[in-house]
């Protein structure tokens, strides 16, 4: 499955540009995540699954229920990265930087480097040099239970799923599901579904939340809830990378 040649008929560019940024940002404010509208295309979503069966694109599998992790299964992919997950990757994370770095303002933590390619040397500086972007397969009674992606020192405080099956008709089940640790109170609990093609932004540790004390931060945990039918598949989009 050849995944390279796709991006020259994709303006991933041209549809990122085209996202409201400003409500993007304001939801992450005030919700924790941000739901995009469509990305990517159907066909697009289809020869991303066909490709979760071509080994060579991919540096490692990982099946969940021999670590505990819960059921289904991911596969990493392995430099150079397909052209359309490498446009997601490189051409996101300006977006997201201002917004990162605002809240690292906010909370008094460490910036990040405006472009993508000064904070992959960050990285790679750190001993961190294995590509994260995944595709995740989950079938009917699979589950991924609550977890944050961190793979060495280094984390970009947001990362993006990418749904590329159809709810309801693909598969039923299956909700994402967004945990934030409040200090002082009660766990709070977001379940988002997400229509083939949509993307959801969400926190990789932790979000800068307004309180009456001024602004502090909240740590957060991510996972899917079990399928109930058919198969789910999801492409990740993380933007450190790995020791």
């Amino acid at each position: 499955m050849r995944l390279t040649n796709m991006a020259k008929t994709i303006t991933i560019k041209d549809r990122l540009e085209a996202l409201n940024w400003d409500d993007l940002s304001e939801a992450l404010d005030r919700d924790g995540y941000a739901l995009t509208p469509g990305l990517l295309r159907p066909q697009e979503c289809a020869r991303l699954v066909e490709a979760y069966d071509d080994n060579s694109l991919f540096r490692s599998q990982v099946v969940m229920a021999r670590f505990g992790f819960g059921r289904g299964e991911y596969k990493y992919f392995k430099y150079p990265l397909p052209e359309m997950v490498s446009d997601l990757r490189e051409r996101t994370y300006p977006k997201l930087a201002p917004i990162v770095n605002r809240w690292a303002a906010q909370t008094r933590s460490n910036s990040y480097p405006e472009h993508y390619e000064e904070f992959l040397k960050v990285c790679h500086g750190a001993g961190q040099d294995k590509p994260t972007p995944l595709l995740l397969k989950y079938e009917a009674g699979d589950f991924n239970c609550l977890h944050q992606d961190l793979y060495g020192a280094i984390a970009f405080p947001f990362q993006m799923t990418f749904f590329l099956s159809r709810r309801e008709v693909d598969y039923s089940g299956g909700e994402f599901v967004l945990v934030e640790q409040r200090p002082r109170m009660q766990s709070r609990a977001v379940v988002i579904t997400a229509e083939q093609g949509q993307a959801v932004i969400f926190p990789t540790r932790y979000r800068a939340v307004s309180g009456t004390r001024g602004i502090y931060k909240t740590n957060l945990r991510h996972g899917v809830s079990r399928l109930r039918s058919g198969k789910r598949f999801t492409l990740g989009i993380i933007f450190h990378d790995a020791q």
